[in-house]
């Protein structure tokens, strides 16, 4: 009865025969692939706070994913345990940029192409998806949005409504106490060219003003 169920298990429509040379050869341009999403999200993700470690976590989904590929392509009966262990994990980390979730997906899907051994796919897809998203990258860049928190003395109202007014601002809020008022609006940037700040802050009744990069949302 082992006997039997040693060569079902062991049998050649069970088990592909892999080399060690295939192997390295699917980990290696797993690897590349994850090295290759690690340097743009590196150099080119404009989010707020850069996590290295989260960073180092794409490229390792990348060769994980090939990895695991590769086992459930050898071994039929490896698989199916495979699926009943991975159904168990669950991700408790909370991603604040839905960008960071592309990466992601990214990262598993270079993983796929490369364990099922569709290496040119892998390597074509991950460097169209690169350049895809250096050139949205770049044109962002070229008018990027900020939030302008104007802190004044009531009596400025009417002087700081004109300065803004040219501006083309979106109101966000507007908080109004004793002694002072505080405008929080969106404002496009061109270039960087934040010549405007210090006119407003040198006129008379404004307590300060902040510049703030605005990525659509207050998290």
């Amino acid at each position: 009865m082992l006997a039997q169920l040693r060569d079902l298990i062991l049998s050649p429509q069970q088990v592909e025969s892999l080399s060690a040379t295939h192997v390295l050869v699917t980990l290696s341009v797993a690897a590349l692939c994850g090295l290759v999403i690690f340097l743009v999200y590196r150099y080119f993700n404009k989010g707020v706070v850069y996590s290295v470690h989260y960073n180092m976590l794409i490229l390792m989904v990348c060769v994980v994913t090939a990895l695991i590929i590769i086992s459930i392509g050898s071994n039929l009966v490896l698989s199916l345990g495979m699926v009943g262990a991975l159904s168990i994990v669950r991700f408790r980390a909370a991603v604040k940029d839905p960008l960071d979730v592309g990466f992601i997906f990214w990262g598993v899907a270079a993983g796929l192409t490369a364990g099922a051994r569709l290496y040119l796919v892998a390597l074509l897809g991950t460097a169209f998806i690169a350049v895809l998203y250096i050139v949205l990258t770049m044109v962002r860049i070229e008018k990027r949005s900020f939030l302008i928190i104007v802190r004044y003395a009531p009596e400025a109202e009417e002087r700081v409504s004109a300065l803004l007014l040219p501006l083309n601002i979106r109101l966000k809020n507007k908080t109004a106490a004793k002694g002072f008022t505080e405008v929080t609006a969106e404002i496009r940037v061109r270039r960087g060219d934040t010549s405007f700040i210090e006119p407003m802050r040198q006129e008379d009744g404004v307590e300060g003003v902040t510049l703030v990069e605005y990525t659509g949302d207050y998290a």
